[in-house]
């Protein structure tokens, strides 16, 4: 089975959908994966394609010419107060560029109320032929994978997948072999980068690490085959933000090299858990 790679937003943050598309198509990657739910974030520009009927055909234009793909939107954020709604012209959006997955997180400690939204909008996504993929982050409130796996236990909605995070994964010190005893249809994408073996016990320095300095696949700490082989072979969107990077060289050629050092890697060393 060849490798499918995507280019996700964090990566080259400040693009436009139709920036981001052309980026992935020169650079060789299969897909994309796009921020279309705001959140508000440090130097985050709003691109909802929604609300800028302009953005959404220059992107449809880029898509036709080139053949890129949308893999999957993000972030559907579970936290308090939340409106479900809100997420739903995100979602229409997926569905007309042809997307896949809705990728998800959990943000607030209440169990019962999270386990309700995430079902919630699964149930929504289900309406777009969209599944829901959660992904658990080390700074978030549910941020190891046996938690993400009663999530996933509890909501029991066949749309709900999980997305493992290469770092997110070691930095919660996660066991690869945990991987192999699960499902292979919660399964769809994952996100592959590579980052300093040494885990912060900060909070600020784990974010900032998180945001802004992850590295290259191969060329960090994590034993990333190990956790690669121990799942199916997926899409890899390569979520590799480095603002270093970015300032010397450019998001088009950062994210051309954090291709050709990912296609290296999965070529050496990754194999299918089948």
């Amino acid at each position: 089975m060849p490798f499918e790679f995507s280019l996700a937003q964090l990566t080259v943050l400040k693009t436009s959908p139709p920036e981001i598309s052309k980026i992935a198509a020169e650079c060789g990657y299969d897909f994309v994966s796009m921020r279309q739910i705001y959140m508000g974030l440090p130097d985050e520009p709003d691109y909802d394609l929604s609300k800028n009927k302009k953005l959404m055909a220059e992107t449809k234009a880029v898509f036709a010419d080139t053949g890129i793909r949308l893999l999957d939107i993000e972030l559907a954020r579970i936290f308090d107060g939340m409106d479900v709604r809100k997420y739903e012209p995100a979602m229409e959006t997926a569905a007309e560029l042809g997307g896949r997955h809705v990728l998800s997180s959990i943000w607030i400690p209440e169990r019962e109320y999270y386990i309700e939204k995430f079902a919630e909008v699964c149930d929504l996504a289900s309406q777009y032929g969209l599944t829901v993929e959660l992904e658990y982050v080390p700074i978030a409130a549910v941020k190891t994978l046996k938690e993400a796996v009663d999530v996933l236990e509890a909501v029991n909605r066949p749309n709900a997948g999980l997305m493992i995070d290469v770092h997110h994964f070691h930095r919660a010190g996660d066991d690869p072999a945990e991987l192999s005893k699960l499902p292979e249809e919660w399964f769809r994408f994952a996100h592959l980068c590579d980052a300093p073996g040494d885990i912060p016990t900060d909070n600020e320095e784990m974010t900032r690490i998180l945001r802004e300095e992850r590295s290259y696949v191969g060329e960090g700490g994590i034993d990333v085959a190990s956790i690669l082989n121990a799942m199916p072979i997926v899409p890899y969107s390569i979520e590799l933000p480095n603002v270093k990077a970015v300032a010397e060289y450019g998001y088009k050629a950062h994210a051309r090299r954090c291709l050709e050092t990912a296609k290296k890697y999965c070529a050496e060393k990754v194999t299918s858990r089948k």
